[in-house]
């Protein structure tokens, strides 16, 4: 049920995390501290989408917290409550993929989510 006082955030997801969150595996989302993120917060609703298509996906946000770094954050939230799908090492490496040092500058995001039913 998706509670009609909400905010609604639209971001987008690569499939490949787009699908495990739909299937309620991926729990944790993790962003760069963007100015348009710094008032997300517990009760948002975020639609993911998948970039370039109409496929989407809401999830109710539980908690965000903050980081100083994605090292950081991976020892505070655990690897496997991140994407058990990959290894620390995995994750540190595809999260620097897709975002560079000057990015990750900015402060690092958790994001505890749980798909809308």
């Amino acid at each position: 049920m998706t509670n009609s006082t909400a905010r609604v955030r639209e971001l987008n997801l690569y499939r490949q995390y787009f699908e495990l969150v739909a299937a309620g595996i991926k729990t944790i989302e993790v962003r760069v501290k963007y100015p348009h993120l710094a008032d997300l917060a517990a009760g948002d609703i975020i639609r993911f989408r998948i970039k370039g298509t109409d496929e989407t996906c809401d999830v109710n946000v539980l908690r965000v917290t903050e980081y100083p770094d994605f090292e950081a954050l991976l020892d505070g939230e655990g690897p496997v409550n991140v994407n058990p799908t990959a290894t620390r090492e995995q994750q540190l490496v595809n999260i620097r993929t897709i975002y560079g040092p000057e990015k990750e500058a900015l402060g690092a995001l958790t994001i505890e989510i749980e798909r809308v039913t």
